[in-house]
């Protein structure tokens, strides 16, 4: 029994229990009673010891069978719910346990274990009631910072980020689920980072900052002018627990004509791929000349997109930017649309006609599929370029040229000039700077951003809110060679918008060129060994264990599988991680 009470009051000191505990002896007397059987009977602790048990079961006669029972038979009761008496003769329903006490077989007593239910009840309301409460602070809280216009995070004494809220999602590019856990540098790339910036000198000599400057890059690669305050975070303990930080995009107030040619600037040229990143790093110093400029690459690369991004990056950006497809005419109606006409110089020609280069004139003149023109062209081209005057068709009056040119071809000039279909010299005095646009083909890896860029515009202009393609719609689009380019893409897309139905595209949505593709690469490839099959099995599932660090459950919900199935492939395959 001394021990029995040592652990009682061990426990008193510790917590105070819900449980009512009373221990009793093979006599029906009450050897121990604790505190909280005493709330609940009203019987005070030492008052009631000795006394026989059957006070707290008067009128309730029925239910003291369990004592004698367990006593007697060494029999053990759970979970039962019967009726007690407390001190003012008031019956109150308990969940109760009994269970004997031996020694070498022989039942010295019992330890009877009774709940209120009303109050555990109460308790458990009150319990609900404090936690609305709190789920309703951390609403409100969540609400006041996530609509603070101010982009805002804050990191640990690691430098892990702890809270990143709506805004600073919006000026990063970053989700918070992405940016929670990181590093903050990682987060934001800029080139001050662990180089003496402002958060440093906030964690580690606690100086608040005030409107300092910096550039960061976006998740998309894109370099972002923001200012920032920083302060450090302290506890209710007052003790240092990391540091907040606030800070705006000042990209329009930086550069506001840089915000109005938004749309062909370079950062509208998706893609993140090594070849791309070369080619707008060439944009940046084509840009500040008025050299002319040839650009190659497969139809559907965006060339005339690149040839805007120099225009509206130029110093002709005020001008006009006047663009003609040259295997769009005929060979007699291409002059007139590139030099005009005068009325009467040929039959039709019933009035005067305003040329291309005429309407870039302080601008720029692009001239698409330039491998195209007829010779006869070619050569009136060459002498316009070369002496920088040109005269309307049936006319006679010289015109000044004030326009850079910009010139594009999906065709390969050095084989044209050698069967004899392009001047050489033309295409000496073309070829100043080439820029030539890879195939997508050969750039898949930018092949995500350029279908999220296509699903945001979408979007917009159907009204939808499509999100993404399924991984098995995604893994056709990767598999496909597209011969089309972006504009092949951008087709494909729009289709796909016609016929989702959903918020993700399906492989059911995508044209059927693009799934008959796939099958015939299917069927073109050799059948899978079993043993390939169970090895991919394998390394799927070390793979997702390793992500979710050993955790069954969430593995086996990311397969979409049963836990027991996943533990059967586990034994099958001897893996023993977790």
């Amino acid at each position: 029994m001394k021990e029995v009470q040592q652990i009682i009051d061990k426990n008193k000191e510790a917590v105070i229990i819900p449980d009512g505990i009373a221990v009793i002896g093979k006599d029906l007397k009450i050897i121990v009673f604790n505190e909280a059987a005493s709330r609940i009977t009203g019987y005070d602790e030492d008052g009631i010891i000795g006394i026989d048990c059957s006070i707290i079961f008067r009128g309730c006669t029925d239910d003291l069978k369990y004592i004698p029972e367990s006593l007697e038979n060494n029999r053990v009761f759970t979970n039962i719910a019967i009726n007690i008496t407390d001190k003012k003769g008031n019956i109150k329903n308990v969940l109760a346990s009994i269970t004997p006490i031996t020694k070498e077989n022989d039942v010295l007593s019992v330890v009877f274990v009774f709940r209120d239910t009303k109050e555990m009840l109460s308790l458990s309301e009150d319990l609900e009631e404090r936690t609305l409460e709190l789920i309703d602070q951390k609403n409100k809280l969540d609400a006041i910072f996530n609509s603070n216009i101010e982009g805002t995070f804050t990191i640990d004494h690691d430098w892990n980020v702890t809270s990143f809220n709506t805004s600073a999602e919006k000026i990063t590019g970053y989700k918070g689920i992405e940016a929670i856990g990181k590093k903050c540098w990682d987060i934001f790339q800029s080139s001050l980072c662990r180089n003496g910036c402002h958060m440093e000198q906030t964690m580690l000599k606690g100086k608040s900052t005030i409107g300092n400057e910096l550039e960061i890059m976006n998740k998309s690669g894109k370099r972002i002018p923001i200012r920032v305050n920083s302060a450090i975070l302290i506890n209710n303990k007052n003790e240092k627990t990391g540091a907040v930080e606030t800070f705006i995009d000042v990209s329009e107030i930086k550069n506001l004509s840089s915000h109005l040619s938004e749309k062909f600037s370079y950062e509208n040229i998706i893609g993140k791929s090594k070849e791309l990143n070369q080619i707008i790093t060439v944009l940046e110093s084509v840009s500040q000349t008025n050299s002319t400029v040839l650009i190659t690459g497969e139809s559907g690369t965006g060339k005339e997109l690149v040839s805007r991004a120099i225009h509206l990056n130029s110093a002709k950006r005020t001008g006009p930017f006047a663009a003609v497809n040259c295997s769009a005419f005929s060979e007699s109606l291409i002059e007139s649309e590139l030099f005009g006409h005068e009325m009467g110089a040929f039959t039709g020609a019933i009035k005067t006609k305003i040329g291309r280069f005429e309407l870039a004139q302080g601008g720029t003149l692009f001239l698409d599929e330039i491998g195209d023109l007829s010779i006869a062209v070619q050569t009136k081209l060459l002498r316009v370029i070369e002496r920088r005057v040109f005269e309307r068709v049936g006319g006679n009056k010289s015109i000044k040229m004030d326009a850079r040119i910009i010139v594009a071809t999906n065709k390969n000039l050095n084989e044209e000039i050698l069967k004899g279909n392009f001047r050489d010299d033309l295409f000496y005095r073309i070829n100043v700077i080439n820029i030539h646009l890879p195939a997508l083909k050969d750039r898949k890896e930018d092949l995500p951003l350029l279908a999220n860029h296509f699903i945001k515009h979408f979007n917009n202009r159907f009204g939808k809110e499509i999100r993404q393609f399924s991984p098995s719609a995604f893994d056709i689009l990767i598999e496909y060679n597209w011969p089309g380019n972006i504009r092949e893409l951008e087709n494909v897309v729009e289709h796909c918008f016609i016929l989702c139905r959903t918020d993700t595209i399906q492989i059911e949505d995508l044209p059927k060129r693009l799934k008959t593709n796939i099958e015939n690469k299917k069927s073109e490839q050799p059948p899978i060994s079993t043993n390939n099959i169970q090895e991919a099995e394998k390394e799927i599932i070390i793979s997702i264990l390793k992500k979710n660090k050993g955790n069954r459950r969430q593995t086996a919900d990311e397969l979409k599988i049963d836990a027991s199935t996943l533990w059967r492939k586990m034994k099958k395959y001897s893996i023993k991680y977790g």
